[in-house]
């Protein structure tokens, strides 16, 4: 007796139901389509770009931001310190002078790289010979001048973003126009840096002095937290660059200013980093948008992404 076989008979493609092109629903068509520039200054870049996926999302955010901003809510920028040293500076600088950008939240790395940019002019150390022969992070100044914030954050009893400001722009450090920190203090905006300790160089050397850090960087939290209340209401949060911190502290301010009350929440957000991580995905994105508002979730490099998101924000406020 013969085996019966286990495979099945090929399909008559004969017996398909085919239809017709013209009762199919597409979605692509041509009019959503990209078009070449028609101006060689490249101001309708925006409105060539192909109506679909993260364009259309792109388009969609700093729509949301333009009028946000137009009713007076803040757009408020959460910063890895990746964004100063790529070279971004400039670029958020002109947004906070233009009034788009409200404030800024840095995780400490971020206020020991624009201090060496306010001070010295340059910044980022070769982290693998320095870590061979034990002298990564041991830039003596460095540490004294992120002890001068300290201590300055202390006795005047304020955050440590604000005390970075004050003392680049006191001491008129040679390259303060390149300061995040100096600009937003001399447009009085807030400024916040989030601490954890042992996480950077200043830690290493004998001028850190933790107590007098983590209670000036408690202090920002607590601002955040004053920031987060008008946020709820309508406003826009972008986080650049910070994987883990940052969307940590910034879902701690957020239910801090939701529990304190307000009014109904209505938040956009948007993360922008290289690859897609979990927390920023969920902390910045997801979790705070639920049910009440938009989130979005763009990855390119920074030096890139960046300056184009400024573009569009400059076109579309100007339109």
């Amino acid at each position: 007796m013969c085996a019966t076989s286990k495979r099945p008979p090929p399909v008559d493609l004969n017996l398909v139901r085919l239809s017709s092109m013209q009762k199919r629903p597409s979605r692509s068509h041509t009019e959503h389509f990209a078009r070449p520039l028609e101006s060689e200054t490249g101001a309708d870049f925006f409105e060539s770009l192909p109506e679909s996926l993260k364009a259309t999302e792109l388009q969609e955010f700093l729509q949301l931001s333009v009028e946000a901003r137009r009713q007076g809510r803040p757009f408020h920028l959460l910063l890895g310190a990746h964004t100063i040293k790529v070279g971004l500076s400039p670029v958020i600088i002109d947004l906070m002078r233009r009034d788009i950008v409200t404030g800024l939240s840095f995780n400490s790395a971020g206020l020991i790289h624009d201090l060496e940019v306010a001070f010295f002019g340059a910044t980022s150390e070769d982290v693998q010979a320095g870590l061979s022969d034990g002298s990564f992070g041991m830039v003596a100044e460095t540490g004294e001048l992120f002890a001068d914030v300290c201590r300055l954050a202390q006795n005047r009893t304020i955050g440590l973003g604000e005390a970075a400001g004050v003392l680049i722009n006191k001491e008129s450090a040679p390259k303060r126009d390149y300061s995040l920190f100096s600009a937003a203090q001399s447009l009085e905006l807030p400024a916040t840096v989030h601490l954890s300790v042992g996480t950077d160089i200043v830690a290493q050397q004998p001028s850190f002095d933790a107590a007098a850090a983590a209670a000036a960087s408690h202090l920002d939290f607590r601002i955040l937290c004053a920031v987060c209340g008008a946020l709820d209401r309508g406003g826009v949060v972008a986080n650049i660059g910070s994987a883990v911190i940052l969307p940590e502290v910034f879902l701690k301010a957020l239910t801090v200013a939701r529990n304190l009350g307000g009014g109904p929440s209505r938040l956009t957000t948007a993360n922008f980093d290289m690859i897609t991580h979990y927390r920023p995905l969920q902390n910045v994105v997801r979790r705070p948008t639920c049910d009440v508002g938009r989130g979005f979730n763009f990855v390119g490099h920074h030096e890139l992404m960046i300056p184009l998101l400024a573009w569009g924000l400059r076109i579309k406020f100007a339109g």
